[in-house]
């Protein structure tokens, strides 16, 4: 279950344009005459994630170069330095490729048998997901993987028009990881990513006895120019998919599995009625 970087296998690696970027932070904050601590109260983050960004080891949010660039300066350098990033934060390196194609996609099917789909996890779920990392992890490096998964997310609000759909098993969200807490939580974040009509979530219910994804779990997309691609992943390891053959019958494999699934409605009231229980 390695899907960016889901059980730890791997050290993400920093690009030089993540270490640039950070150098050119530090250098604004020693012009400004500013500490780390400084800057991080004016940017509303802490001291240890403005030194994790300077260092090159932690990709920075949208919200951090929004906040720091008036109090570094104001010239608008910092924001177009941000546009040249790189660097996919916690990611395992044969998923990079995936989540470079999922920024331009046209179109994202993924079905899930293992875990609630990164796109669609709440924080504290993804924490404990990754918590459950074997070796252990370092604070620093949950920390990354956290925070990549949440930047990864929020695809969901910033490309409206682009289709999202999810076929998730059942048994995914009964199963309680993190306890009540995390999964009453987690119900209510799936609730709300899957209310816009360009997301759409349908559950392959535990009585089903039709299944056509039981060889593992999917992902699809369409990029602009009309390609297709798909990925399959392996405990340490994962395949991107490109052969026209090949990705037209799991596209197929897909469309069955949309029919075997309770409609989104239907799914809806599911998950509602799980959350209602707890």
């Amino acid at each position: 279950m390695t899907e960016d970087w889901e059980y730890g296998a791997g050290e993400p690696v920093s690009s030089d344009s993540l270490k640039t970027f950070g150098a050119f932070v530090q250098g604004l904050r020693e012009h400004a005459g500013l500490t780390r601590e400084e800057l991080a109260s004016l940017v509303r983050f802490s001291k240890h994630t403005v030194e994790s960004i300077e260092l090159g080891r932690r990709m920075p949010d949208r919200d951090f170069v929004d906040r720091a660039e008036p109090a570094l300066g104001g010239t608008g350098a910092l924001k177009k330095a941000y546009r040249h990033l790189t660097r996919h934060p916690g990611l395992a390196a044969w998923f990079r490729q995936w989540a470079r194609y999922e920024r331009l996609a046209d179109s994202l099917d993924t079905y899930e048998c293992r875990l609630v789909p990164g796109l669609l996890q709440s924080e504290a779920y993804a924490q404990v997901t990754f918590g459950n990392a074997l070796p252990p992890l370092t604070d620093e490096e949950l920390e990354a993987k956290v925070v990549a998964r949440m930047q990864r997310q929020r695809l969901l609000c910033d490309r409206p028009h682009v289709s999202y759909s999810f076929v998730v098993e059942e048994h995914v969200f009964r199963r309680g990881i993190g306890g009540p807490e995390v999964t009453r939580g987690l119900l209510d974040h799936v609730l709300a990513l899957t209310e816009p009509r360009n997301v759409v979530l349908q559950i392959m219910p535990l009585e089903s006895t039709e299944h056509a994804g039981l060889a593992g779990p999917l992902r699809l997309l369409e990029l602009p120019d009309g390609r297709r691609h798909a990925y399959s992943e392996g405990q340490l390891n994962g395949r991107l998919i490109s052969d026209p053959n090949e990705v037209a019958l799991l596209y197929r494999l897909y469309a069955t599995l949309r029919s075997q699934a309770l409609t989104p409605a239907k799914s809806r009231g599911l998950l509602e009625r799980i959350r209602g229980a707890l």
